[in-house]
């Protein structure tokens, strides 16, 4: 494989992730959503409750365990939690995961 094809394969993947979660999910849904994170984690500071503060998260260097904030390491953070935080993979559906996802980028 010469090197374009090699670069627009990887490309062509990269893009893909990174549009995966490109226009999903409702804002207004997630931040209902949220009510039940909102218990361990401020929405409007960076102040940690019980969690850590989610105002920025999208835009800062790295999360609490070290990981960019890329939609990928926040959505594997909400489904395996750990640190005290529970695993919601099996407690919310893909669509609130969507909702949820979408808030988290408005803070």
């Amino acid at each position: 494989m010469n090197r374009s094809t090699l670069l627009t394969a990887c490309l062509t993947l990269i893009m893909g992730s990174t549009l995966a979660f490109a226009g999903k999910g409702d804002a207004e849904k997630g931040k209902e959503v949220f009510q039940q994170c909102a218990v361990c984690h401020n929405a409007d500071s960076t102040e940690k409750k019980m969690g850590p503060g989610l105002k920025g998260l999208f835009s800062r260097e790295k999360m609490t365990n070290g990981k960019k904030p890329t939609d990928e390491n926040v959505l594997e953070k909400i489904n395996e939690g750990g640190n005290g935080m529970p695993a919601y993979k099996e407690m919310l559906s893909d669509d609130e995961k969507d909702d949820l996802m979408a808030y988290l980028k408005t803070l």
